[in-house]
């Protein structure tokens, strides 16, 4: 393991320059991976792993025709590699659980009874062990429990994976019973492409997941572009320019310097109106948030962000009035104004 200073606190982290791939496949090389799912990690997960070599299946319900029929296009072939939940439990020695966090207390009942003494099951999300609780997804005491969480949707798991370069991902085990499961759980991570692991525990990688999808990777920012955009808008500004000032420049210009080298040089290579101001009040915007925060780790530390969700993804019209909310947002001024400007980028003009 490598050991990098973070400002001042040294971490543990893994790379692929000291776990090769060649090393993964090493450790792979008697194991069945088999992919439970085939929605948001799954994809990416599976062929990512196909790729790089490692013996795959992929575990789905036959009668979610939508994920079998996609699962069949990206060249998995029924009654091989691509097989019912049961069956890929029973063939497989790493079961990935990478189904919905509903579905994986919904499904636990037909994976539980095929897991097999020695095998590894994997999750990407600690949700449904640290509350286990509200899942009842207790493992058995003759299983390696493991984790790899990549910091990144599916899709850009397998963007990354195809571009040549890794996404970041956090590992960890939860319970050691070949006294393997953290060279598993390294294997696997390279295989599916990660770029370098880094270690947390299942509850740390859950705490921190859920704070941040609800927090600055999509609930604030959400939240906050609508009441810019909503001020600008108030105070005579054009649909365009509004969402030019508040989502376009950011998308397509700041966010990019931040990624490439810090918010300092971001800073740094912006106009000193702009460094001056953003400079003072970062502070303001800091302390007004700082309460929502507390209050929403707290949500999620207590169970009450898992009992809403799985109380709303369990019923039966969930996706209906998923898409009504979603339809709210994509017919919202703002984000009409979004698709209006997106259509106009030079590489979408013909």
């Amino acid at each position: 393991m490598a050991r990098i200073d973070f400002g001042g606190v040294v971490e543990d982290v893994v790379t692929r320059d000291e776990f090769s791939l060649e090393r993964a496949r090493e450790v792979l090389k008697n194991e069945v991976v088999a992919v439970l799912g085939y929605g948001v990690q799954g994809p990416a997960q599976a062929l990512n792993m196909r790729d790089n070599g490692i013996n795959v299946i992929v575990g789905l319900a036959p009668e979610r025709k939508r994920s079998w029929e996609k699962a069949e296009a990206d060249g998995w072939v029924p009654g091989k590699t691509l097989v019912s939940i049961e069956e890929a439990v029973d063939q497989g020695t790493i079961i990935q659980y990478l189904v919905s966090d509903a579905a994986q207390m919904l499904l636990w009942p037909k994976v539980k009874p095929h897991l097999k003494e020695g095998d590894a099951l994997y999750f990407s999300h600690g949700f449904a062990i640290v509350y286990n609780d509200q899942t009842g997804v207790v493992p058995p005491e003759f299983v390696d429990v493991i984790l790899v969480a990549p910091k990144g949707s599916g899709t850009s798991v397998r963007a990354n994976f195809l571009a040549g370069s890794g996404i970041n991902s956090s590992y960890a085990v939860e319970q050691d019973y070949t006294g393997r499961a953290t060279e598993r759980t390294l294997a696997t991570g390279i295989a599916i492409g990660s770029g370098y692991l880094f270690p947390t525990t299942f509850k740390n990688e859950v705490y921190s997941d859920l704070t941040g999808e609800r927090g600055i990777l999509m609930g604030a920012l959400a939240g906050v572009m609508e009441a810019q955009y909503k001020v600008l808008r108030d105070h005579g500004h054009t649909p365009s320019e509004a969402f030019n000032e508040t989502v376009e420049e950011l998308t397509q210009s700041l966010i990019r310097l931040v990624a490439a080298n810090g918010m300092d040089w971001m800073y740094a290579n912006c106009s000193t109106t702009a460094q001056r101001g953003a400079l003072d009040w970062r502070h303001p915007f800091r302390e007004a948030v700082m309460p929502v925060f507390e209050k929403l780790y707290d949500s999620v530390v207590s169970g009450e962000e898992t009992r809403v969700v799985l109380a709303a993804n369990s019923a039966p019209d969930y996706k209906e009035k998923l898409e009504v909310e979603l339809k709210e947002m994509r017919e919202s001024e703002m984000w009409q104004a979004g698709a209006m400007v997106r259509s106009l980028r030079p590489e979408n003009q013909s």
